[in-house]
C-alpha cells in the first residue's frame, strides 16, 4: 500500500487481509433492519459539582470541579466532542417544516430534499420525485439519529428533520478519505476532517455463503461475507457500467482490499446484506465518479 494521505496519524489500525469477491445484490431495501444509530443531540449541558461544607477537625477545603461542557455525538466509542470543536457544522433548524410525506412526490419533497442537502445527506437533485435516491438519503438520515429505519418520512422523521441544527459528521476528524461506519451502516465522505457527505450503506453480513461462480458455474465460491476493518486505499477502479464480478454484477466499482470494493446496486437494504463489499445506490456511485472525490489511492477507514 503506499504511503496514505498526512492527516491521519490519529488512526491507530489493526486488521487482517481478508480474501473476498465482489458483491452480488442479494436483498431489497424493504426488508427488516438489524442496525440502528444512536440519536444525536446539540444540547449543551453544563453542570457544576455540589460544594463541599468544610467539616470542623479539617484545616483545608476539599476541592471542587466544574463538569465540562459538552454535546453529544453520534454513537462512537470516542469522549464527546466540546462545542468549541471547529468541525462542528451548525446550519440550525429548517427554514419551513418537514412535512410527513411518506414518500410522495411534489413540492413537499422538494423542502425535504433541499433539507436533506443541507444536513449532508446526499439526495441528488432537489426534483420533487420521492426516488431511490431520497429514499437512500432519508434512510441515511434515521440511521444517524437512530431512527426506525424504513424510508419513510413519518411525524417523527419528519419532526427531527425539522430540528436537527448539526451538519452530519463521522468520527474521522482529519485528513482526507472515505470512512465506512459498518456499526451505524454509513459512508462518509471526508476531506480535510470536514465530512460533507454521508450515504445509507450496506456491507457484509457476516454468513458464511457458498454460491456457484456466476462466471464459471464449474466453481464453487465460500466465503464469511465480512468488510474487513482497517485503514485500506483504493487500489484499482472500474469506470463504466456494470461488471461481471464472481458472485454476481456490480456498478462502477473501487476496490480497497483484494475484491472488495464501494459499489453501486439497486438494493442498498437498511441493515448489512452484502457478501463483504461496500454498497451505495447507483445514483451515489455516479456522484462519487463525477465529483472525484475517492481517486485511486485515497484512504478507505472501514471501522465498526
Amino acid at each position: 500500500m503506499n504511503t496514505l494521505r498526512t492527516g491521519l496519524s490519529w488512526l491507530c489500525v489493526s486488521s487482517a487481509l481478508v480474501g473476498l469477491s465482489a458483491c452480488s445484490q442479494t436483498s431489497s431495501a424493504a426488508e427488516t433492519p438489524t442496525s440502528q444509530a444512536a440519536v444525536t443531540t446539540s444540547a449543551v449541558v453544563t453542570t457544576v459539582a455540589p460544594t463541599t461544607t468544610l467539616p470542623a477537625t479539617t484545616t483545608e477545603a476539599p476541592t471542587t470541579t466544574e463538569a465540562p461542557t459538552t454535546t453529544a455525538g453520534p454513537t462512537t466509542t470516542e469522549a464527546p466532542t466540546t462545542t468549541l470543536d471547529p468541525k462542528v457544522q451548525i446550519v440550525g433548524t429548517a427554514p419551513i417544516p418537514i412535512k410527513p410525506l411518506g414518500r410522495s412526490n411534489g413540492p413537499d419533497t422538494v423542502v425535504l430534499q433541499d433539507r436533506l442537502t443541507q444536513l449532508g445527506f446526499w439526495t441528488g437533485l432537489s426534483d420533487g420525485q420521492y426516488g431511490f435516491a431520497t429514499l437512500q438519503a432519508v434512510m441515511a438520515f434515521q440511521k444517524y439519529l437512530s431512527l426506525p429505519t424504513d424510508g419513510r418520512v413519518d411525524q417523527l422523521t419528519a419532526d427531527w428533520l425539522t430540528g436537527f441544527t448539526e451538519k452530519v459528521r463521522g468520527r474521522a476528524d482529519s485528513g482526507t478519505l472515505v470512512e465506512v461506519d459498518k456499526g451505524r451502516q454509513l459512508l462518509f465522505l471526508v476531506v480535510d476532517g470536514t465530512t460533507l457527505w454521508a450515504f445509507n450503506t450496506s456491507t457484509g453480513s457476516e454468513v458464511p455463503y457458498e454460491a456457484i461462480n456466476k462466471k464459471d458455474p464449474t466453481k464453487v465460491e465460500k466465503g464469511d461475507s465480512v468488510t474487513p476493518s482497517g485503514l485500506w486505499e483504493v487500489t484499482r477502479e472500474r469506470p463504466d457500467g456494470w461488471w461481471d464480478g464472481d458472485l454476481g454484477q456490480i456498478y462502477r466499482p473501487k476496490y480497497f482490499i483484494g475484491g472488495v470494493a464501494i459499489h453501486g446496486m439497486t438494493s442498498v437494504p437498511n441493515y448489512p446484506a452484502s457478501h463483504g463489499c461496500v454498497r451505495v445506490s447507483t445514483q451515489a456511485m455516479d456522484f462519487i465518479w463525477d465529483t472525484g472525490l475517492v481517486p485511486v489511492g485515497s484512504p478507505v477507514w472501514v471501522h465498526e
